[in-house]
């Protein structure tokens, strides 16, 4: 049997399991909860010296699919992605198919240039002049932590072959994300050289906060470098107001990176942008696709308003992979890896699909479901709200009843997918109205299903 007949079944395969798999999205939106132990009890997953055959394959294979938890139903709001976009999901299956990985123009020929085109898009719609750059990496976190190595090497363009020499000081407000930490261990700062300026009641970094700690660690011989906004925090959904933080940031010569992957997309909406006001004075730029634009995960992408810092922190010549065209097409040379899957392709097929007025409806109703969601908590004298529009993140506490404890038994009895943040001592629900394959109605029954859920407890 050829190769070609093998992938052809598995089409079928897939076909198959997927079909099943959009009926029990309707049939079960939400997948029975077990523990670990439990899976490897109902499921065959060990592996053996001996095949299994066929016919036994594909039913296990669709018995696993079945009971992985289920991000495009209507009974998630769990994280900060969900949704499924056909287009998008196309492209993805043709990348995995092609099989290109993104470091030269001779292995990646044409998908190379998709992805360039998406980056100059980008570059251009957030303000960044034509000597700016891109790159696709792993996630959010990969970019942070890009972001971080390049304002660490422009600091001292002596680290990357000498190593950290002197306490490089970070600046992050207290809602950001957990990466900030994680990303300076890494980069040789330290996690304690991390500084976690305090939020206001919206959950925006306080400006005088940050500049007292930036001249406090000056005066004690420090050196501070890099300052990180958020455009989206994990919790409220924030935009910290990126154009006072440039100015600050210019006073004193400090890096500023806008950590925009899951609100970042705003820039594609002529309503909503202006929460990126001042997006073209950041040094660099981070955004997901794959969250408010509905794209497979992952999507990720970091942009540098002058690419030549691309260059200096990941260039690294190798004669036996760049043989031939410029830098500009041997995209390895601004990437932190070699290898690299096409993360760009399910993007441009979604993007080329509903051109660029599509993609600000997609931001649009995502905008508009969250405003949706807060005018019927705000109406309803049961709830206490805690977040604020515009945001995607919808906040608040339902009877004043323990929201770790109603998340977790909505959880394990199928109902919803919810999970629940806090903001100092205060904790509540936390939805995510960025389910692309939601409508109003879902929406609102998503309330419906707590209200019935704590009803029937009685």
């Amino acid at each position: 049997m050829s190769t070609e007949t093998n992938i052809k079944q598995d089409i079928a395969t897939f076909n198959h399991i997927f079909d099943a798999l959009l009926q029990d999205e309707i049939d079960h939106p939400m997948t029975e909860a077990g523990e670990p132990e439990d899976i490897f009890k109902q499921l065959d997953i060990g592996l053996r010296d001996e095949p299994m055959p066929d016919d036994a394959f594909n039913e296990n294979l669709k018995a696993l699919v079945l009971k992985t938890p289920k991000t495009s139903s209507n009974r998630f709001f769990n994280q900060l992605f969900a949704g499924r976009k056909g287009r998008a999901v196309l492209g993805d299956l043709l990348a995995v198919v092609l099989n290109n990985s993104m470091y030269t123009y001779k292995v990646g020929g044409p998908q190379i240039c998709v992805e360039r085109e998406i980056i100059r898009q980008i570059c251009s719609k957030i303000g960044y002049s034509e000597e700016s750059g891109g790159t696709f990496p792993t996630g959010g976190s990969m970019a942070n932590f890009m972001a971080l190595l390049m304002a660490r090497d422009k600091f001292d363009t002596e680290i990357s072959h000498k190593g950290v020499r002197q306490t490089l000081i970070a600046y992050s407000s207290e809602e950001s994300h957990y990466s900030m930490a994680k990303n300076a261990s890494f980069a040789g700062i330290g996690r304690d050289n991390v500084r976690y300026i305090p939020a206001d009641s919206d959950g925006k970094i306080k400006l005088d906060a940050l500049e007292q700690q930036i001249k406090a660690d000056l005066e004690k011989g420090l050196s501070p470098f890099f300052v990180n906004a958020t455009a989206g925090t994990t919790v409220l959904g924030t935009y910290d107001p990126i154009d006072n933080l440039s100015v600050i940031c210019n006073k004193y010569n400090l890096w500023l990176h806008v950590d925009g992957a899951l609100g970042g997309a705003a820039m594609f909406s002529e309503r909503y942008k202006y929460l990126l006001g001042g997006i073209e004075k950041s040094d660099s730029f981070a955004f997901n696709a794959h969250k408010m634009l509905g794209v497979p995960l992952s999507s990720s992408m970091i942009f540098a308003r002058d690419k030549k810092y691309l260059y200096q922190s990941f260039s690294n010549d190798a004669d036996y992979l760049y043989q031939g065209h410029s830098d500009d097409y041997n995209l390895g040379k601004m990437s932190l890896q070699c290898g690299r899957r096409n993360d760009a392709l399910k993007f441009w097929t979604l993007w080329k699909s509903v051109g660029t007025k599509g993609l600000e409806e997609i931001v649009d109703y995502q905008f508009e479901q969250s405003k949706v969601a807060h005018d019927y908590i705000e109406k309803h004298p049961d709830y206490t709200v805690y977040s604020k529009t515009p945001s995607v993140t919808v906040c608040f506490n339902y009877k004043d009843i323990d929201p770790v404890k109603l998340c977790t038994e909505l959880y394990e009895q199928q109902k919803i997918m919810v999970g629940y943040g806090a903001q100092g001592d205060t904790t509540f629900i936390r939805s995510v109205t960025v389910n692309t394959s939601n409508n109003t109605e879902d929406t609102l029954a998503f309330f419906k299903v707590i209200e019935d859920f704590v009803e029937n407890k009685k």
